[in-house]
């Protein structure tokens, strides 16, 4: 039986794109719903592309009610993955899906990390601190931004003329090219609803 994917995303949805890409074809493996709070995003288009089913919610159903969590059981989903996402996740999911929901950050955490720390906002703070390389990190999600156990993470260097675009760039590059991968793993490791060592 393939393993299910559910994917929670804010925005525009390019990594969640390139994971319904991955998986398309795979035996093992399919994207089997896409969440968004955001009833404008245009991740819901890729989802339509792709024939993925997809479900808006608002903060009221998310916090406060178990909807999500049903929602998610009732799909037998194996893997919970966040790909510009900006809500905590509340502790109702964290405990239904226990190590079995994923992050990718923009910055090598735990630097540039945290509540506010998302998109454009970490690349300008690594640039204005002069670093001389960034990436990307794959993460666990707990129950505070940005702080669950490291997977992954992929590194670039900053060039001395590299502008904001440029840096964005360079960690979008790699995010597509090792969340899919990082992702697959990562099932072949999924045993019921637990990801065994």
């Amino acid at each position: 039986m393939k393993k299910r994917i559910a994917i929670f995303a804010s925005g525009s949805g390019s990594n969640a794109q390139k994971i319904m890409e991955h998986f398309k074809y795979s035996h093992d493996a399919e994207v089997s719903l896409i969440l968004t709070n955001n009833p404008e995003a245009y991740v819901l288009q890729r989802a339509d592309n792709f024939e993925v089913p997809s479900h808006v919610f608002d903060r009221h159903e998310f916090y406060n009610t178990d909807n999500i969590v049903e929602l998610l059981n009732r799909m037998q989903i194996d893997l919970i993955v966040l790909a510009g996402f900006l809500w905590l996740v509340p502790e109702n999911l964290l405990k239904s899906f226990p190590n079995k929901i994923i992050n990718i950050h923009p910055a090598l955490l735990p630097a540039y990390g945290g509540k506010g720390m998302y998109g454009d906002r970490v690349h300008k703070a690594v640039l204005e601190n002069k670093e001389e390389e960034s990436g990307i990190t794959i993460h666990y999600v707990n129950e505070r931004f940005d702080e669950g156990e490291i997977i992954y993470q992929a590194r670039f260097k900053i060039e001395k003329d590299d502008n904001l675009e440029m840096v964005k760039f360079k960690g979008q590059q790699l995010e597509h090219q090792y969340f899919p991968k990082v992702i697959e793993n990562l099932l072949k490791r999924v045993e019921g609803h637990k990801i065994t060592d």
